[in-house]
């Protein structure tokens, strides 16, 4: 997955991740991947709302350790 973009938001709660990430597509085109890094555990079911609102896609959700790693797909 070639992504464009990284954003860590280690350390942070919600809302913080999510209105991270919202700035961080602003800047981007469309089609371009964000990675968020995050070790809030709500940030799974935030990404997943974020997305369904946004109509940006979802391509992907994982967990490392503490970690929690979101890929969004820029609309």
């Amino acid at each position: 997955m070639d992504v464009h973009k990284e954003l860590d938001t280690r350390g942070l709660n919600c809302p913080l991740p999510i209105l991270k990430a919202k700035k961080a597509l602003a800047e981007m085109e469309s089609g371009q991947l964000l990675k968020v890094i995050a070790t809030d555990p709500g940030s799974t079911r935030d990404f997943q709302a974020f997305a369904r609102q946004t109509g940006n896609e979802l391509m992907e959700q994982s967990t490392l350790a503490d970690e929690f790693i979101h890929v969004l797909k820029r609309r």
